[in-house]
């Protein structure tokens, strides 16, 4: 389901942490309704593009730039990139002590959209989302990613992602420490996020293949050393699965 126009664009870039080059030329584009999985090994600079597309601080971009709706949003501070409907689901979630997760939806639904409901109609909103996620209608008490389970903690994230209603989500790792039952949850919550919203676009970035059984993707990327060095459609994530990485290095 694509349109003409892109809706995330990476062009030429190039990222330093620490005034070490991580990535090294990365081009990438993702149309409306595609879901696109990069994949890599171990400190092949996966995270380092996620956390750089979502603006952080400790991040370089030393070339290049990112367009965002056809905007060029390479300076734009990560709140900026929020508000503007971009959403990262991090491979390591913080815990926010005293901070539930149903104020922090709250408050970052008002962020993104300039939405003010109270904590009553936003608990009742949130109910079916929840339910499609195997989430106990307790868990909006609790405080955020404070004692989760890496299943809970994966399962918030795509659950702000249901509420915030983002054009472009970047799931960092998602299917990271998850076990089989977890994953298909995560998988078939994602799916029906994109079923709500089929213009969204999803970036999956993820070391395995497994996840790539139940989210469908429309294109594989494989990245090495801070470039992509093939593209495919989704028998390049099988080959990747029965050869491993040595193949491209």
């Amino acid at each position: 389901m694509s349109t003409s126009a892109p809706l995330f664009r990476i062009e030429g870039l190039h990222v330093a942490v620490e005034g070490a080059e991580i990535l090294k030329g990365v081009d990438l584009t993702v149309m409306p309704g595609e879901v696109h999985a990069l994949m890599g090994p171990n400190g092949s600079g996966k995270s380092t593009l996620a956390n750089a597309l979502l603006g952080g601080p400790d991040y370089q971009v030393t070339a290049g730039r990112l367009l965002f709706k056809g905007e060029d949003v390479t300076a734009w501070p990560t709140d900026v990139r929020g508000k503007a409907g971009m959403f990262l689901a991090f491979q390591y979630p913080q815990e926010i002590p005293g901070v539930s997760v149903i104020n922090f939806l709250r408050q970052a639904l008002s962020a993104r959209k300039g939405v003010d409901l109270s904590i009553l109609e936003l608990r009742l909103a949130i109910m079916e989302s929840m339910k499609r996620l195997d989430m106990d209608p307790a868990f909006g008490d609790r405080y955020l990613n404070e004692g989760f389970s890496g299943g809970e903690k994966k399962r918030n994230e795509i659950l702000q992602m249901a509420i915030l209603e983002p054009d472009f989500a970047v799931l960092d790792e998602t299917d990271s420490g998850l076990d089989i039952d977890a994953l298909k949850v995560v998988a078939r919550g994602v799916q029906e996020v994109r079923t709500d919203r089929p213009e969204l676009g999803v970036l999956l970035i993820t070391h395995y293949q497994r996840i790539l059984s139940y989210l469908q993707p429309d294109k594989v990327h494989v990245l090495i050393d801070g470039r992509i060095v093939d593209s495919g459609g989704p028998e390049l994530a099988e080959r990747l699965e029965q050869e491993g990485y040595e193949a491209w290095r």
